[in-house]
């Protein structure tokens, strides 16, 4: 059975078309946080920002951006998970919520990948509810949907064609996280689940 597994991934990626590669991948990581660290060059007050990162998609991409960050700040993770149907999503549910205080401060979200945005504006204004004075929303990737989203990203690493992507901290059915650059999966290779 673990064959058929380590197949199905190879065999997912052989198909697969190569989008961005790492060296692109690594530029729009460093634009973000070159973006970023203009921002919080002066902090106009006595409190840094709180940097959340979205688990666990973004983990590579929060990974490669803070050691970037030339400002001072504080690091707390989330979790959130969209529970039904596999293709449309359902339920927003919270199995990680901050630990850190957000009332009154700035907060980073950093997320691998702005799709159709349902998540991230739940995450968005449910930090606004616990008293958030800000959110700014810093993504990798921010997908070409052709349509609107209810929430945009304030800070993109890079814009992605509507095509399900790998690499980079995203996945296919668990596999290929670890790619340094940006690979579509073929739909057809979608059809059927590993």
């Amino acid at each position: 059975m673990q064959a058929f597994h380590v197949d199905r991934a190879r065999t997912l990626l052989q198909n697969a078309t190569e989008i961005f590669n790492a060296d692109a991948v690594t530029s729009a990581v460093t634009q973000v946080a070159d973006t970023l660290n203009a921002r919080f060059a002066q902090p106009d007050d006595e409190t840094f920002p709180l940097v959340l990162g979205v688990m666990g998609g973004a983990v590579v991409f929060v990974g490669q951006v803070l050691p970037q960050l030339r400002f001072p700040l504080e690091f707390d993770y989330i979790h959130v998970s969209r529970y039904g149907d596999e293709d449309q999503g359902g339920k927003v549910v919270w199995k990680v919520i901050p630990r850190s205080n957000v009332q009154g401060r700035t907060i980073i979200v950093l997320d691998d990948i702005l799709d159709e945005g349902e998540t991230l504006a739940h995450v968005k204004q449910r930090l606004l509810d616990m008293g958030a004075a800000e959110v700014i929303i810093a993504v990798f990737a921010d997908k070409d949907i052709k349509r609107d989203k209810p929430v945009k990203a304030d800070i993109v690493g890079l814009t992605i064609p509507d095509k399900f992507v790998v690499g980079f901290g995203m996945d296919v059915y668990g596999y290929w996280r670890n790619l340094p650059g940006l690979w579509a999966i073929r739909p057809e290779d979608l059809s059927t689940r590993a």
